[in-house]
């Protein structure tokens, strides 16, 4: 396996992205997209999660962020996915999601054959995590993760789209409170 998409500085700053198996699109509802939102809120404020952006789409969560102190950003990220693959899987079985039957099924066989996993597999492996190493890298990552519900044609200004940080950044209410990057990275 390739080391070029891991953590490797334990302070350092990285754009990571998490997609869910074969590309599914579960976030389609808000019970599932606010389980992610209160889940990185959760990491924040016990974990020691900075975020400095972030974009939840139907099927993949961008983000640049990093970890002060312990647990490491690998160790956040780990417990962050293993947690809300289980309670997606809880809210799934016990919701009227339609796709029920097909979603579970799919992460069933995702799983299927490996050891480390009890049921169902949700996220794919790997956070696909590059470190921030210059301005032009940092600034070219928050506008991609703003410009992506956009680009989706999910809304025609990345601050009108709830589950993203382009919120904070044009100064309106947002679900979870980010680090901003300030234009001349006094903040930084």
């Amino acid at each position: 396996m390739s080391d070029k998409y891991k953590i490797h500085t334990k302070d350092g700053v990285y754009f990571v992205t998490l997609t869910i198996v074969s590309w599914i699109d579960i976030f389609t509802r808000p019970e599932y997209k606010n389980l992610i939102a209160d889940s990185l809120i959760y990491c924040q404020k016990n974990k020691g999660l900075e975020i400095y952006a972030w974009c939840l789409m139907s099927n993949h969560l961008h983000m640049i962020c990093r970890a002060t102190g312990y647990p490491t950003l690998s160790d956040i990220l780990r417990d962050f996915k293993k947690y809300t693959a289980k309670e997606l899987i809880s809210k799934m079985e016990q919701g009227t999601e339609s796709r029920k039957k097909w979603m579970l099924n799919e992460f069933e066989f995702a799983g299927r054959h490996l050891n480390r996993i009890e049921n169902y597999k949700v996220w794919q492996d790997g956070n696909h995590a590059e470190e921030v190493y210059s301005l032009g890298f940092l600034y070219q990552k928050l506008e991609y993760i703003h410009q992506n519900p956009v680009r989706q044609m999910i809304v025609v200004n990345p601050e009108d789209y709830l589950y993203s940080s382009a919120r904070n950044y044009a100064d309106l209410s947002s679900m979870i409170d980010v680090i901003k990057i300030s234009p001349r990275l006094r903040q930084w």
